[in-house]
């Protein structure tokens, strides 16, 4: 408003030259026409000011709607970054449960085999004591039937007790490797053993593609951190190799060394022997979504977990390397006490 006023103050300021000049009409021509000028040009500085303010106006009022549209430009984009965040949230977690749900599955193959043996030789042992019985209850029973008897009862004795031992271990290691992945707590473990654990869990699938695997840790190596989180690395840079790292019926080898590089760190190199990482793919291989076997089996999300998981909850860094001779180095660096 008080531009406005302005303006009416600058057309008073005009009325009172035109004013001005009509009592100055005896005035020489010089100055009569000193005044006129200088009246012409006042007005023509009041007109191009009005002319500006109402540019002004026009300018604030697209700048106001343009305003306005980013604004909701940027809810919009806000919207859809809260989407995006749940769907990557979603996908990683399915793709951690996928994780579990083939561990669980290799593992039931994998006590499928001790369990059916112990069966099978539970099966015989009842055959040779209801033989057994039956000569007994005819008082028929020489020296060469009872010891061939006792041979067969320790046979399959030692059978069972061995075959429900690897049950027994292979469940025990299963049951401590999934409570881990599904709660997340923290605890303290041995780290040597933890990795023979987790790769105990993936044997059906190593078994199967016939790689050969070595684990090279120093003995006593004490952890308090995140098993469950270690476990979810090991277990996706296998099948990373797996999926990626190895042609169908190629034999490999994969191996995992553990060092110490100060007293409160180690240092995990998970390293193979196959096709390795493309120059052009090193830098994007831990980025969600990221996979060179879109359509045929590769979410993008398996290294992405390993970064998450390795920065966040273990606290540490993970970075990948060429290998001499081909195939792939993952180098982990956590603290032996996760914050």
């Amino acid at each position: 408003m008080a531009r406005f006023n302005l303006f009416d103050a600058e057309e008073k300021l005009l009325e009172q030259a035109g004013e001005l000049r009509t009592q100055m009409a005896e005035a020489s021509p010089e100055v009569r026409d000193g005044l006129d000028r200088l009246i012409d040009a006042y007005g023509r500085g009041v007109r191009e000011q009005r002319r500006l303010v109402k540019v002004s106006d026009r300018l604030q009022a697209q700048l106001a709607t343009v305003n306005q549209e980013l604004g909701k430009r940027k809810a919009e984009a806000e919207e859809a970054l809260d989407h995006l965040k749940a769907a990557q949230e979603s996908l990683v977690q399915a793709e951690k449960l996928a994780s579990l749900g083939a561990l669980v599955g290799g593992v039931a193959h994998e006590i499928n085999t001790p369990v059916g043996i112990a069966l099978s030789c539970a099966s015989h042992l009842a055959d040779a004591t209801a033989r057994m019985r039956k000569l007994f209850e005819a008082d028929d029973i020489g020296v060469d039937d009872f010891e061939r008897f006792m041979a067969t009862v320790t046979d399959t004795t030692g059978l069972i007790l061995s075959n429900c031992e690897r049950a027994a271990d292979l469940i025990r290691s299963f049951k401590q490797v999934a409570v881990d992945r599904t709660t997340s707590e923290r605890r303290r473990f041995d780290l040597g053993a933890y990795i023979r654990e987790t790769l105990a869990s993936l044997a059906p699938h190593l078994r199967q593609a016939g790689h050969a695997v070595t684990v090279d840790c120093p003995e006593a190596v004490e952890m308090n951190s995140y098993p469950g989180a270690l476990s979810q690395v090991l277990s996706n840079f296998v099948m990373n190799s797996l999926i990626h790292g190895f042609d169908p019926g190629q034999v490999g080898s994969i191996g995992i060394q553990v060092e110490r590089p100060d007293p409160g760190s180690v240092r995990i190199l998970y390293c193979d022997n196959g096709k390795g990482i493309a120059d052009e793919h090193r830098g994007r291989v831990f980025d969600p979504f990221f996979t060179t076997r879109r359509g045929a089996g590769g979410s993008g999300l398996g290294l992405n977990i390993v970064y998450n998981l390795v920065v966040g909850p273990l606290g540490g860094s993970v970075q990948v390397e060429p290998r001499d001779g081909g195939g792939t180095c993952f180098v982990v660096t956590i603290p032996l006490s996760a914050e």
